[in-house]
Protein backbone atom coordinates (compact mmCIF):
# COMPACT_ATOMS: atom_id res chain seq x y z
CA UNK A 1 0.00 0.00 0.00
CA UNK A 2 1.23 3.62 -0.99
CA UNK A 3 1.37 6.09 1.67
CA UNK A 4 -0.16 9.08 1.05
CA UNK A 5 1.36 12.29 0.10
CA UNK A 6 -0.81 14.65 2.15
CA UNK A 7 1.74 17.33 4.27
CA UNK A 8 2.74 20.41 3.33
CA UNK A 9 5.89 21.19 4.12
CA UNK A 10 7.78 24.96 4.33
CA UNK A 11 11.63 25.34 4.48
CA UNK A 12 12.83 28.49 5.90
CA UNK A 13 16.18 29.48 4.35
CA UNK A 14 16.45 27.06 1.49
CA UNK A 15 19.27 29.27 -0.44
CA UNK A 16 21.77 27.99 2.42
CA UNK A 17 24.04 25.17 2.31
CA UNK A 18 21.69 22.84 4.55
CA UNK A 19 18.70 24.22 3.02
CA UNK A 20 19.11 22.77 -0.23
CA UNK A 21 19.97 19.46 0.20
CA UNK A 22 17.49 19.13 2.97
CA UNK A 23 14.55 20.50 0.37
CA UNK A 24 16.04 17.92 -2.02
CA UNK A 25 15.51 15.07 0.98
CA UNK A 26 12.03 16.30 1.61
CA UNK A 27 10.94 16.18 -2.03
CA UNK A 28 12.09 12.78 -2.17
CA UNK A 29 9.13 11.70 0.53
CA UNK A 30 6.07 10.11 -0.46
CA UNK A 31 4.48 12.24 2.35
CA UNK A 32 4.69 15.54 1.01
CA UNK A 33 2.19 17.15 -1.61
CA UNK A 34 3.39 20.64 -1.45
CA UNK A 35 6.67 21.92 -0.36
CA UNK A 36 7.29 25.82 0.03
CA UNK A 37 10.89 27.03 -0.35
CA UNK A 38 11.90 30.33 1.22
CA UNK A 39 14.64 32.78 1.75
CA UNK A 40 15.57 36.42 1.72
CA UNK A 41 17.49 35.44 -1.94
CA UNK A 42 18.30 33.45 -4.94
CA UNK A 43 15.55 30.83 -3.81
CA UNK A 44 14.17 30.27 -7.51
CA UNK A 45 16.84 28.56 -8.77
CA UNK A 46 16.87 26.31 -5.86
CA UNK A 47 13.38 25.44 -6.28
CA UNK A 48 13.30 25.15 -10.37
CA UNK A 49 16.30 22.32 -9.59
CA UNK A 50 14.57 20.41 -6.57
CA UNK A 51 10.49 20.47 -8.58
CA UNK A 52 12.66 18.25 -11.62
CA UNK A 53 12.69 15.02 -8.75
CA UNK A 54 10.54 13.01 -10.41
CA UNK A 55 8.12 12.91 -7.06
CA UNK A 56 4.45 13.67 -7.05
CA UNK A 57 4.94 16.70 -4.43
CA UNK A 58 4.65 20.64 -6.15
CA UNK A 59 7.54 22.70 -5.66
CA UNK A 60 6.76 26.55 -4.73
CA UNK A 61 8.85 29.45 -4.47
CA UNK A 62 8.64 32.65 -1.88
CA UNK A 63 11.55 35.28 -1.59
CA UNK A 64 11.64 37.99 1.12
CA UNK A 65 9.15 39.29 4.03
CA UNK A 66 6.38 40.10 1.58
CA UNK A 67 6.15 36.73 0.76
CA UNK A 68 6.31 35.07 3.81
CA UNK A 69 2.70 34.82 4.60
CA UNK A 70 1.52 33.30 1.92
CA UNK A 71 4.73 30.43 2.07
CA UNK A 72 3.49 29.37 5.29
CA UNK A 73 -0.18 29.58 4.82
CA UNK A 74 -2.26 26.30 5.71
CA UNK A 75 1.30 24.30 5.88
CA UNK A 76 1.82 21.44 8.30
CA UNK A 77 5.42 21.16 8.93
CA UNK A 78 8.14 23.95 9.40
CA UNK A 79 11.57 23.64 9.35
CA UNK A 80 14.33 26.26 9.83
CA UNK A 81 17.86 26.21 8.51
CA UNK A 82 17.85 29.65 8.62
CA UNK A 83 20.98 31.96 9.41
CA UNK A 84 24.59 32.15 9.67
CA UNK A 85 27.00 29.01 10.13
CA UNK A 86 29.96 29.44 12.77
CA UNK A 87 33.18 31.47 11.33
CA UNK A 88 36.52 30.16 12.88
CA UNK A 89 36.83 33.80 14.72
CA UNK A 90 33.16 33.44 15.67
CA UNK A 91 32.16 32.43 19.36
CA UNK A 92 28.99 31.18 20.18
CA UNK A 93 27.25 34.32 21.64
CA UNK A 94 28.33 36.14 18.37
CA UNK A 95 26.56 33.09 16.72
CA UNK A 96 23.41 33.53 18.69
CA UNK A 97 23.38 37.21 18.07
CA UNK A 98 23.04 36.86 14.52
CA UNK A 99 20.52 33.89 14.04
CA UNK A 100 18.17 35.01 16.91
CA UNK A 101 16.95 37.73 14.97
CA UNK A 102 16.15 35.35 12.55
CA UNK A 103 14.69 32.77 14.14
CA UNK A 104 12.92 34.92 16.13
CA UNK A 105 10.87 36.79 12.71
CA UNK A 106 10.26 33.70 11.28
CA UNK A 107 8.41 31.74 14.21
CA UNK A 108 6.66 35.24 14.79
CA UNK A 109 5.21 34.51 11.15
CA UNK A 110 4.60 30.35 11.82
CA UNK A 111 2.82 31.59 14.73
CA UNK A 112 0.18 33.97 12.57
CA UNK A 113 0.08 31.71 9.70
CA UNK A 114 0.31 28.25 10.80
CA UNK A 115 0.25 27.86 14.20
CA UNK A 116 -0.79 24.11 14.19
CA UNK A 117 2.26 23.44 12.25
CA UNK A 118 4.96 20.93 13.74
CA UNK A 119 8.42 23.31 14.00
CA UNK A 120 11.47 21.98 13.75
CA UNK A 121 14.28 24.36 14.29
CA UNK A 122 17.72 23.72 12.91
CA UNK A 123 19.59 27.35 13.52
CA UNK A 124 22.19 27.28 15.98
CA UNK A 125 22.68 27.30 18.84
CA UNK A 126 19.81 25.28 19.22
CA UNK A 127 19.96 25.00 22.56
CA UNK A 128 19.21 28.79 22.42
CA UNK A 129 16.90 29.45 19.28
CA UNK A 130 14.42 26.89 20.50
CA UNK A 131 13.84 28.15 23.83
CA UNK A 132 13.60 31.96 22.16
CA UNK A 133 11.13 30.67 19.98
CA UNK A 134 8.88 28.74 22.97
CA UNK A 135 8.59 32.28 24.73
CA UNK A 136 7.33 33.88 21.22
CA UNK A 137 4.86 31.01 20.54
CA UNK A 138 3.59 31.34 24.39
CA UNK A 139 3.41 35.29 24.00
CA UNK A 140 1.07 34.42 20.55
CA UNK A 141 -0.92 31.81 22.72
CA UNK A 142 -0.26 29.17 20.14
CA UNK A 143 2.77 27.20 22.30
CA UNK A 144 2.50 23.36 22.08
CA UNK A 145 5.95 21.49 23.49
CA UNK A 146 4.80 18.84 21.50
CA UNK A 147 5.15 20.42 18.30
CA UNK A 148 8.34 22.39 18.52
CA UNK A 149 11.18 20.60 17.83
CA UNK A 150 15.17 21.25 17.63
CA UNK A 151 16.91 19.27 15.80
CA UNK A 152 20.41 18.29 16.84
CA UNK A 153 21.62 16.00 14.05
CA UNK A 154 24.71 17.27 13.44
CA UNK A 155 25.74 16.91 17.04
CA UNK A 156 24.91 12.87 16.85
CA UNK A 157 26.89 12.41 14.05
CA UNK A 158 29.71 13.76 15.11
CA UNK A 159 29.71 12.38 18.62
CA UNK A 160 29.24 8.63 16.48
CA UNK A 161 32.32 9.90 14.74
CA UNK A 162 34.03 10.50 17.89
CA UNK A 163 33.31 6.83 18.90
CA UNK A 164 34.74 5.40 15.91
CA UNK A 165 37.77 7.65 15.81
CA UNK A 166 38.70 6.76 19.73
CA UNK A 167 37.43 3.00 19.40
CA UNK A 168 34.62 3.70 21.91
CA UNK A 169 31.78 2.10 20.36
CA UNK A 170 31.94 -0.91 23.07
CA UNK A 171 31.73 1.90 25.60
CA UNK A 172 29.04 4.78 24.73
CA UNK A 173 26.18 5.19 23.31
CA UNK A 174 24.75 8.30 21.24
CA UNK A 175 21.26 9.12 21.56
CA UNK A 176 19.25 10.91 18.55
CA UNK A 177 17.73 12.98 16.88
CA UNK A 178 15.50 15.99 17.51
CA UNK A 179 14.11 16.85 21.38
CA UNK A 180 11.13 18.13 22.16
CA UNK A 181 11.16 21.99 23.49
CA UNK A 182 10.55 20.65 26.74
CA UNK A 183 13.57 18.98 27.02
CA UNK A 184 15.73 21.90 25.87
CA UNK A 185 15.48 24.82 28.82
CA UNK A 186 16.08 22.26 31.69
CA UNK A 187 18.48 19.30 29.72
CA UNK A 188 20.10 21.19 26.61
CA UNK A 189 22.59 19.17 27.34
CA UNK A 190 21.08 16.37 25.70
CA UNK A 191 21.40 17.35 22.26
CA UNK A 192 24.75 15.34 22.09
CA UNK A 193 23.75 12.79 25.11
CA UNK A 194 26.42 9.81 25.57
CA UNK A 195 25.80 7.65 28.08
CA UNK A 196 29.20 5.13 29.76
CA UNK A 197 28.77 1.37 30.55
CA UNK A 198 31.17 1.38 32.79
CA UNK A 199 32.16 4.12 35.18
CA UNK A 200 34.81 5.48 36.81
CA UNK A 201 37.43 2.81 36.48
CA UNK A 202 37.22 3.25 32.60
CA UNK A 203 39.09 6.10 31.08
CA UNK A 204 36.53 6.97 28.06
CA UNK A 205 33.94 6.79 31.09
CA UNK A 206 35.87 9.78 32.93
CA UNK A 207 36.33 11.65 29.57
CA UNK A 208 32.33 11.20 28.64
CA UNK A 209 31.41 12.47 31.85
CA UNK A 210 33.87 15.67 32.03
CA UNK A 211 32.21 16.16 28.68
CA UNK A 212 28.54 16.23 29.81
CA UNK A 213 29.15 17.79 32.59
CA UNK A 214 30.78 20.58 30.04
CA UNK A 215 27.46 20.70 27.97
CA UNK A 216 25.34 20.96 31.20
CA UNK A 217 27.34 24.23 32.55
CA UNK A 218 27.85 25.99 28.96
CA UNK A 219 23.65 25.18 29.06
CA UNK A 220 22.98 27.02 32.39
CA UNK A 221 25.40 30.12 30.46
CA UNK A 222 23.18 30.01 27.43
CA UNK A 223 19.91 29.81 28.79
CA UNK A 224 20.99 32.56 31.31
CA UNK A 225 21.41 34.58 28.12
CA UNK A 226 18.33 33.61 26.76
CA UNK A 227 16.35 34.69 29.19
CA UNK A 228 18.35 38.25 29.51
CA UNK A 229 17.70 38.38 25.63
CA UNK A 230 13.99 37.85 26.14
CA UNK A 231 13.93 40.64 28.90
CA UNK A 232 15.63 43.20 26.62
CA UNK A 233 13.04 42.28 23.45
CA UNK A 234 10.20 42.54 25.80
CA UNK A 235 9.30 38.61 25.27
Amino acid sequence: MQPQASYKVAVLGTAGGIGQPLALLIKMSPLVSDLHLYDIANVKGVATDISHCNTPSKVLDFTGASELANCLKGVDVVVIPAGVPRKPDMTRDDLFNINVGMVRDLVTAVADNCPNAFIHIISSPVNSTVPIAAEILKQKGVYDPKKLFGVSTLDVVRAKCLQEVHNMSDLLHAYCVALPSALFVPTSFCVALCSARYWFFKSAAVYVSLFSLMFFLSSICYCWNCYSLCCKMGI
